[in-house]
């Protein structure tokens, strides 16, 4: 019998990819629950879908308030909760920062009484690596490190993890967080920096660089195929641990990340080269004059790596197609 997964922020940018993945790995049937609010954006699960309309059920649901009961009762057998949606930018939640995290605190307690209610498989909160707040150069976190989070945006991702461990303890919620490192893929947001790159070497204009010629940081790159692989390997290889006084204290929780780790200026520099183009570039101290964003992210991949899962789609391929895709598609620019 095919599975049903229920799926939050598909019209975002990595819940499309693991949209588009589910439907290409699977014959899953996904509900798909967005609120619209934020960054979603419909384009996203449009092109995803391409003539497979039958296997989605694309549903509008503001997210920060209950299901009603009527909708529950419309639901078919609800097999696995994936909780993409979230606000993600870090400089928004700075600007804005109570709205922001109120988001994504109330998004998530909707989500987990869902879960409470129709007692899925496997529930999976998609989490960051910006919860553990600066890595050191040459550390990389491992899983249950300390919570430490430098910006609103990282504070509310580590009160959605927190929530969804109190609702494993106390109701029995089969909970998995993944803690991610930047991911990057086609239809992503141009506030982000890799789309950003993109844009501006190609229009020919000066790219900032955040940090210092000394010293401008860097992060781990993922493309979001890779992450939606990591999500569907643990629910197929049910991963999740129910609470055991003396056993299991904390639920199952695992980084998603690649071993590639690239600096700023490194990362614009190849940007540029597979473009074809001059990369024209300053650098500003951001991170000493803006309070809340960190240089460094760094996680350690062993645990997930050790229950047999791999990379899919290594780095520089993935680039490649990604600037390609991104040129054809200028409207996501």
């Amino acid at each position: 019998m095919n599975k049903t997964y229920l799926v939050s922020g598909c019209s975002g940018f990595i819940g499309s990819h693991f949209l588009e993945y589910l439907l290409d790995k699977t014959d899953a049937h996904i509900i798909s629950v967005n609120s619209w609010q934020h960054k979603g954006t419909p384009e996203r699960i449009v092109e995803v879908l391409k003539g497979r309309e039958d296997r989605v059920t694309v549903m509008t649901h503001d997210l920060t308030t209950p299901f009603t009961d009527v909708t529950l009762k419309r639901f078919p057998k609800i097999d696995y909760i994936i909780n993409f949606a979230s606000d993600s930018h870090v400089d928004r939640s700075i600007k804005e920062p109570s709205p922001f995290i109120q988001n994504n605190v109330n998004l998530t307690l909707t989500m987990l009484e869902l879960a409470r209610k129709v007692k899925p498989e496997v529930f999976v909160q998609i989490s960051t690596d910006e919860v553990y707040g600066s890595a050191p150069d040459g550390v990389r976190f491992k899983e249950w490190s300390e919570i430490l989070p430098s910006n609103p945006y990282a504070a509310s991702k580590a009160a959605q993890e927190a929530i969804c461990i109190s609702y494993w303890r106390t109701y029995g919620v089969p909970v998995v967080i993944t803690n991610t490192v930047n991911n990057f893929g086609e239809r992503q947001d141009t506030e982000k920096y890799l789309a950003r790159l993109i844009k501006l070497i190609d229009k020919g204009e000066t790219v900032t660089v955040h940090g210092t010629p000394e010293y401008n940081g860097g992060r781990f790159y993922l493309h979001a195929k890779n992450h939606a692989s990591a999500v569907k390997h643990i629910i197929d290889n049910k991963l999740a641990v129910s609470y055991e006084d003396g056993v299991n204290k904390r639920p199952t929780r695992f980084n998603v990340t690649s071993d590639d780790e690239i600096s700023n200026i490194d990362m614009a520099h190849l940007i540029a080269e597979i473009m074809g183009k001059e990369l024209k570039y300053e650098y500003t101290d951001y991170h000493a004059t803006r309070n809340g964003h960190d240089r460094r992210y760094g996680l350690d991949g062993s645990k997930l790596k050790e229950t047999g899962w791999e990379l899919e789609f290594p780095l520089r391929p993935s680039l490649d197609e990604y600037i390609s895709w991104t040129l054809a598609h200028q409207h996501w620019l």
